[in-house]
C-alpha cells in the first residue's frame, strides 16, 4: 500500500535453451491465438494431430507388431490371430468406419490387458477371440445402465414404438444418446399430422423450446423441399405438424429430417408406413438422403427391440447409401 519499501532479489541470468510443446483441443488453440498476441509469437508451428489412420496394409501390419510388443513389455499372453482380428475390428468401431483405424492406442492396450485376463481364467495359452469379446461385453455392461433403463422401458411398451403393422403419417426413427465414454442409439416414434392452413411445416420441439439449432434447420429445408415441389405455381394451402412422440428432453440433429419427411408425405396421400421399418438420414432441399452418423449403434438398438418382440422377416432400417461404409455391426 505504499507504507513500506521492498526489494526483492535479482538473480542473475542463467543460459537456458528450452523448447515448449504445447497439446490441447483445437478450439482453445484458436481461442488463444485470437485473443493474446504473445501466444501468436511464442507458438509459430501449428500441426493437427489426427486420431486415426486409414486402413492399408502396412498400417495393419504395424497394429499387430504394436501388440506383440505391448504383450512382450508387459508380460501378458501373446494375441492370436482370431484375437488379432477382433482388435483390428474394434479399431475400426471405435473410428465408426471400416477403412479408419484408431490411433487411440491407450484404450486398445486397456483393452489386451482385460482380455489377458479373461484368458487366464479360462487357462488359455493365447488371448483369442472370445476373450477379446468378453472384454468388450463387459466393458459395455459395466456403462450400459443408461442404455437398459432406456431399451426397459420401450420393451415394456412404456416407451411406445410399434414394429409390426402400417400406420398413416406414423414412422420410427432413430437417434443417439451419450452418457459419458458411452454410445446407443433409441428409437423414436415421429407422427405428423396434416390440414388446410398457411402455417406450413410446425415442429413442436421447436414450438416448444425444445428443438435445437441444427433440428431446426433440418425441419426448415424440409419445409423447403416441399414448396419447391409443390409450390411451384401458387402458394401451399398447408399446415403440417411434426412431433417426437414421448420425448421430453432437448432434440438436437439433422438426421432425423429425412424421416419427418417421409411421415408428413405419408400424412398428405394417406399412404401408410411400415412401422417394422426405421429410417435414418438428413434430406436436403433438393430432397437427397444425406449422411448421418451413429448409424451401427441406430440399427443395433432397434433390432434389439425387433428381436424382443418378435422378428417377422420384413422388419429393417433405412439408412443413406454414402453410410453403408460406417457400418460396423456386432455378431
Amino acid at each position: 500500500y505504499g507504507l513500506f519499501g521492498t526489494r526483492s532479489l535479482r538473480p542473475e541470468a542463467i543460459p537456458l535453451k528450452v523448447k515448449i510443446i504445447l497439446t490441447g483441443d483445437p478450439f482453445i488453440y484458436e481461442l488463444l491465438y485470437t485473443l493474446d498476441e504473445r501466444f501468436q509469437k511464442f507458438f509459430k508451428v501449428k500441426a493437427h494431430l489426427d486420431d486415426r489412420i486409414d486402413r492399408a496394409a502396412d498400417h495393419v501390419r504395424q497394429f499387430a507388431q504394436m501388440i506383440a510388443r505391448f504383450c512382450r513389455e508387459e508380460g501378458f499372453r501373446h494375441v492370436a490371430r482370431g484375437g488379432a482380428a477382433r482388435l483390428l475390428e474394434y479399431s475400426m468401431e471405435l473410428t465408426q468406419d471400416q477403412d479408419k483405424l484408431s490411433l487411440e492406442l491407450g484404450d486398445i492396450r486397456d483393452l489386451i490387458r482385460e482380455a489377458d485376463y479373461y484368458a487366464g481364467q479360462s487357462e488359455a495359452e493365447l488371448i483369442d477371440r472370445q476373450h477379446v469379446e468378453t472384454a468388450i461385453r463387459s466393458r459395455i455392461q459395466r456403462a450400459n445402465l443408461v442404455e437398459d433403463r432406456v431399451m426397459e422401458l420401450v420393451k415394456k411398451d412404456i416407451c411406445w414404438v410399434e414394429t409390426e403393422g402400417s400406420k398413416v403419417g406414423q414412422i420410427n426413427g432413430l437417434s443417439i444418446l451419450m452418457t459419458g465414454d458411452h454410445l446407443f442409439g433409441k428409437p423414436n416414434r415421429i407422427t405428423a399430422t396434416v390440414s388446410v392452413g398457411r402455417e406450413g411445416v410446425v415442429a413442436i420441439e421447436r414450438e416448444s423450446k425444445l428443438s435445437g439449432k441444427l433440428h431446426t434447420k433440418g425441419v426448415m429445408i424440409l419445409s423447403n423441399f416441399l414448396k419447391e415441389h409443390f409450390g411451384r405455381d401458387k402458394p401451399i394451402s398447408l399446415t403440417a405438424s411434426l412431433c417426437f412422440e414421448q420425448s421430453y428432453g432437448p432434440v438436437e440433429g439433422d438426421s432425423a429430417s429425412s424421416t419427418e419427411l417421409y411421415a408428413i408425405l405419408s400424412a398428405l396421400a394417406e399412404v401408410p408406413i411400415r412401422q417394422g421399418i426405421a429410417v435414418t438420414g438428413s434430406v436436403s432441399q433438393k430432397g437427397e438422403i444425406q449422411p448421418v452418423g451413429g448409424v451401427t449403434r441406430k440399427i443395433e438398438a432397434f433390432f434389439e427391440i425387433c428381436r424382443h418382440k418378435g422378428l417377422t422377416g420384413g422388419q429393417g432400417v433405412i439408412i443413406p447409401q454414402k453410410n453403408v461404409r460406417h457400418l460396423m455391426l456386432r455378431q
